[in-house]
């Protein structure tokens, strides 16, 4: 599941479908209750894990964590140096993605279309506002863990995603490079916290919504997906920058159509076709185990 939770469209919740833990994940994260905190708050840890799935998440967790060490240095140096390859393989990945999630929808009635657009339409003027460099300040990174961790109840839906979308991608992949520094520590304890809230509350409305009214709302988080893959589109031209420090750091862009059909284009297209490929063979092999 760590390496799932760190390449944008792959996603967490469809791999622990694949290894048949998906239930007993979302059972665990509901048992993180009031009464598991209130035991807590009272040093009444013997209780507090005997009425949670803490040993279970400590497991999970753990694994995750290991896996997404080892490899952020990896996708950290693939974004520096070979950043428009990188960036057709995620559009790949996430695209693929959209249609499977899709699917989740039985029956696209007209009210479930006005919801998709409606997701769509929103998602695609929301990145246009998002500015290319968020910021790298700790309350930001909070807010990127609140968001980023409910993709983990949603199979189809990637964490990694919404951290591109949210402009944090390469900083926290940076960051997992090198986790024994200081600053870097504080970070990922900061993102940890805001992961830790977004599990404890984002996640039951979410969960809310799902049991309430599921159709309608995966409608609307296809459509975020699609309208979204205007972040991720491979080809920009650079309107505005600055530099600070020595680092030159990007205001805004737009989108373009590739110039020249040179080598990058033509491994950009083929890294494209990989990631549709990876995402179809993930979700058979989902579809096979459900």
């Amino acid at each position: 599941m760590g390496a799932a939770d760190i390449i944008p469209g792959v996603s967490g919740g469809t791999i622990a479908l694949i290894m048949g833990i998906y239930e007993s994940l979302l059972k665990a994260i509901k048992s993180i209750d009031d009464q598991f905190l209130g035991n807590l708050i009272r040093l009444r840890w013997p209780e507090a894990i005997a009425k949670s799935h803490l040993k279970f998440l400590i497991i999970l967790g753990t694994g995750i964590l290991c896996a997404l060490f080892s490899l952020a240095r990896v996708i950290h140096y693939f974004l520096d140096h070979h950043k428009t390859q990188t960036a057709a393989l995620f559009l790949g990945l996430i695209a693929a993605s959209i249609f499977f999630v899709a699917k989740l929808v039985p029956r696209w009635t007209a009210a479930r279309l006005l919801a998709f657009l409606f997701g769509t339409l929103g998602a695609y003027w929301l990145v246009g506002l998002i500015p290319v460099q968020t910021p790298d300040e700790l309350w930001f990174v909070f807010v990127c863990g609140v968001i980023a961790i409910c993709a983990m109840i949603l199979p189809g839906i990637s964490g990694a995603f919404l951290l591109l979308i949210l402009g944090k991608y390469a900083y926290l992949t940076a960051v997992l490079k090198n986790p024994f520094s200081w600053s870097n520590i504080q970070v990922i304890a900061v993102f940890s916290s805001g992961a830790a809230v977004g599990l404890a509350g984002f996640s039951r409305v979410l969960s809310y919504f799902l049991q309430r009214y599921h159709h309608v709302t995966m409608a609307v988080l296809t459509g975020l997906m699609a309208g979204s893959l205007r972040k991720i589109w491979p080809w920009k031209q650079v309107l505005e920058s600055t530099m600070i420090r020595g680092k030159t750091y990007i205001l805004s862009e737009k989108n373009i159509w590739p110039a020249d059909y040179d080598q990058v284009f033509w491994v950009s297209c083929f890294l494209f076709c990989v990631g549709i490929v990876a995402v179809v063979m993930l979700e058979r092999s989902a579809s096979l185990d459900r």
